[in-house]
């Protein structure tokens, strides 16, 4: 078999994971004759990938980052496209960061008709601005998707051909689900074991920071003792401690991956800001609270935030949580805004902190999520898209 020219952009750190697991992939299943070019960050490299720049130069979120450093990303989006069409890989795959990745494939395709060009990761076209899926589909040649509903949703959106790989926390669920399933301690056998987790943004953990602190304390008072655990990255770490002297509850901070997923598997229920770790803590069969609070821009942009009447069918619930939505039940509680207030939120929870129908109903819905996402948390994501992406170029 000849090798196989493979050119890789990812703008952020969970692409840059992606990247570097597909990278690992190929690689084995191709026994070394690969060679890797692009754009990508530390584990990508450590995969084999020299980047053309450093990929911070372009992993930036927010409207008032962006504008700062438009000039650079800019001048990285059209250095990227001239470096791919000199390069004319056998197949480029861009990942995620679509307001740059799909502006380099624009380019690409434009000089390179033929050149075969794989996006890794849906934009939410499910939710907002359905037009993109007919828009990517005139530069993109395979979708490779995250999330189960997504080949059905571009079909009927008239996106390109996509197929489901699985979501990366696939393989370490089995990690995060305790032995033998999830048991409520017995009264007076221990605390109730509780993982909090405020965000990963430093604008969702100013935002809640107050509101969950007010919601444990809530809870202590109706259900008992309670330990908590708050798995927390460095890049917040100085905003939550400063936030923490108000809490009635002190948590311990665990940081690192190891620790969050040890922490999932150890608690008895979660409270947690919106976002991918619902996905993972529904994946990991952990009861969960959710809330969120929006900024001024966020409020606006949620107005226009609706699933496409041709997308019903297929996403039956209207939520903002990945389990939801892939389930079709909204059996995670989730406070939005004016209702993420310590009651509501300490109510929903004390009802997860026992034996009964809420609980149950959670549990019933992760156990379905599991089977649908991952066939019994047995696929391997990373497997599977270097089994797509050879598909792609009939080199499967």
């Amino acid at each position: 078999m000849s090798g196989l020219r493979v050119f890789l952009v990812a703008g952020e750190p969970s692409g840059d994971i992606l990247g570097a697991r597909l990278m690992s992939a190929l690689d084995a299943r191709l026994g070394g004759h690969v060679a890797f070019s692009g754009v990508g960050g530390p584990a990508m490299g450590e995969a084999g990938l020299m980047s053309l720049f450093p990929m911070t130069d372009i992993a930036v979120m927010g409207l008032w980052p962006v504008l700062e450093r438009l000039p650079l990303i800019l001048r990285r989006i059209r250095e990227t496209a001239e470096a791919a069409i000199a390069a004319a890989p056998d197949v480029l795959v861009l990942i995620d960061s679509p307001d740059f990745c799909h502006r380099v494939a624009r380019r690409v395709k434009a000089a390179r008709p033929d050149q075969t060009i794989v996006l890794y990761v849906s934009p939410t076209v499910w939710a907002w601005r359905p037009g993109r899926a007919r828009k990517i589909a005139r530069f993109t040649d395979r979708l490779l998707a995250l999330l189960p509903f997504e080949p059905a949703v571009h079909a009927v959106l008239g996106g390109p051909p996509t197929r489901y790989v699985g979501h990366p926390f696939v393989e370490k669920a089995a990690r995060a689900r305790p032995e033998g399933g999830r048991r409520l301690p017995a009264p007076g056998e221990r605390p109730l074991r509780v993982v909090v987790l405020p965000g990963s943004r430093r604008s969702e953990v100013t935002r809640l920071m107050a509101p969950f602190g007010a919601t444990l304390g809530r809870l202590a008072a109706t259900v008992g003792p309670i330990d908590v655990v708050l798995p927390a990255v460095d890049h917040v770490r100085d905003e939550i401690e400063s936030r923490l002297a108000d809490w009635p509850v002190r948590p311990r901070l665990v940081f690192g991956e190891a620790a969050k997923l040890d922490a999932f598997r150890d608690a008895d229920l979660a409270l947690a800001a919106s976002g991918t770790v619902t996905l993972e803590l529904a994946l990991a069969g952990l009861p969960t609270v959710a809330a969120y609070r929006l900024d001024g821009l966020g409020r606006l942009m949620k107005r226009f935030i609706t699933i496409p009447e041709p997308v019903r069918p297929i996403v039956r619930v209207r939520s903002a949580l990945l389990p939801n939505l892939i389930v079709g039940d909204k059996a995670v509680p989730e406070f939005i805004d004016e209702e993420s207030t310590p009651e509501a939120m300490a109510a929903a929870l004390a009802a997860l902190a026992q034996d009964g129908a809420a609980r149950r109903r959670q549990i019933a819905a992760f156990d379905r999520l599991a089977e649908i996402m991952g066939g019994g948390l047995a696929a391997r994501p990373g497997a599977a898209a270097a089994d797509a992406v050879l598909e792609a170029i009939g080199r499967a």
